[in-house]
């Protein structure tokens, strides 16, 4: 059981290490989140269908909620599916605080966040291109107000201090950190790292499908366990963007709460998870690493 022991304690150090870099980054974030949403949440009502460049543009802003925010506007009928695709692709979950947090090269991290929202620009635009030779009627239905505070998110609760809302968040991912670093620690020490990555490198493509899968869970413990991995060096660029395009976190929840349209939701889902896997391939393809 030694390796037990020596698996939780170097998972609880590397946690440790991240906590005030955790805590700052969240601080920021909350604060940029209190002074930005709302104003993001009007460009996007507003925009129509210009609604693919600005929701990529405005989904670089690390904060929790706007991927829900998004969802509820699109339920409402405010936005289009490319719009919320360019939303989801560009929002970072989780990914940012933990490549800050893991002081990674600031380059790297303006490349990674830069790309995702290009992407979702891209895809979102082609998406509503497409979707104008189809039989997909644009939905007008009433807007929707505060759609994401009566689904519960607690992504915006201004009764909370900047400060608490901060520190609850970091010791939330903290935990997230610790048991991912010890599962993967657990899984290292059994298998191997280098034969773990090498599996992975030699079957690519399978990595890019496996890592899209996890990004779809509706919970920032999957974009969390994408980018330790990738820090850790045991999947590739391709593999690491493939899952956190379609990471949305609570997006993909607040889109089938607010949604009254299953079949719908389930097709977007698909095309998310799709779309999200053909751009992995494209770069593990042509070889772009960061």
């Amino acid at each position: 059981m030694n390796w037990l022991l020596d698996g939780i304690v170097d998972a609880a150090i590397d946690t440790a290490k991240l906590l005030p870099f955790l805590f700052i980054t969240y601080l920021i974030m909350e604060w940029l989140e209190r002074k930005t949403q709302e104003k993001q949440i009007s460009i996007l009502s507003k925009v129509g269908r210009l609604g693919p460049l600005f929701g990529g543009i405005v989904g670089m802003v690390p904060q929790c909620g706007f991927s829900a925010a998004a969802a509820s506007l699109y339920a409402g009928g405010l936005l289009t599916i490319g719009t919320l695709i360019s939303v989801f692709f560009s929002t970072s979950d989780e990914m940012l605080p933990l490549l800050i947090s893991s002081q990674t090269n600031m380059n790297t991290i303006l490349k990674i966040v830069f790309t995702k929202a290009a992407i979702g620009i891209v895809t979102g635009i082609a998406i509503d291109f497409f979707l104008r030779f189809t039989k997909y009627k644009y939905k007008t239905q009433k807007r929707i107000h505060d759609l994401c505070e009566a689904e519960h998110c607690h992504c915006e609760d201004e009764e909370d201090s900047v400060f608490l809302s901060a520190l609850i968040h970091t010791i939330h991912i903290a935990l997230f950190v610790f048991i991912i670093s010890l599962v993967l620690g657990i899984i290292v020490e059994n298998v191997g790292e280098a034969y773990i990555t090498a599996f992975l490198s030699r079957r690519k493509i399978i990595g890019v499908f496996l890592t899209s899968l996890i990004g779809l869970i509706p919970n920032c413990g999957a974009s969390v366990a994408i980018t330790q991995l990738y820090l850790d060096g045991m999947i590739t660029s391709g593999q690491m963007m493939s899952g956190l395009l379609v990471s949305a976190g609570v997006g993909l929840l607040v889109l089938f709460r607010t949604n009254r349209h299953p079949k719908e939701n389930i097709k977007i889902v698909i095309m998310l998870y799709v779309l999200g896997a053909a751009w992995g391939l494209l770069f593990e393809l042509l070889h772009i690493a960061f």
